[in-house]
């Protein structure tokens, strides 16, 4: 699969597969992405890990989602803000927050993202869609 042409027709989200903010996050968009416009995959997939090889941490503790977009790729808070704007109103109210120095911006996204496991939880294993859902995820 040749995820750069793919990002051009759909953004695609990866995201931490184990953790229930993201998971959750995962469940929001899809809920609000009316026309299907994302597609999605987790960080731990080899996916990512093959496409993306340089983007995995050495100890594969994820501390971000990654935004993959008209071929460029985005991550932590200006991947979340990037998000933001494709949804329906209010969310792209959101991306006014990228007037922001990206280093204050991130953070913020750190601190959550340090913290996500304790206040939220954490599974055993990657989340699996349901039957309907599938088709929106690519591994």
């Amino acid at each position: 699969m040749d995820l750069l042409k793919l990002s051009f027709i759909n953004p695609i989200l990866f995201f931490d597969g184990v953790c229930n903010l993201c998971q959750s996050s995962v469940q929001f968009i899809i809920t609000r992405d009316g026309i299907g416009q994302f597609k999605f995959a987790s960080l731990q997939s080899n996916l990512f890990k093959d496409n993306f090889p340089e983007l995995v941490p050495k100890n594969e503790v994820w501390e971000s989602l990654v935004l993959l977009e008209n071929g460029r790729i985005y991550s932590k808070s200006t991947a979340a803000l990037r998000v933001a704007k494709r949804l329906p109103f209010p969310y792209p109210l959101f991306y006014f927050l990228m007037i922001l120095p990206r280093f204050l911006r991130d953070a913020m996204y750190q601190y959550i993202a340090k913290n996500r496991y304790r206040w939220f939880g954490k599974k055993d294993a990657c989340w699996l869609p349901t039957p309907d859902l599938k088709a929106r995820f690519l591994a």
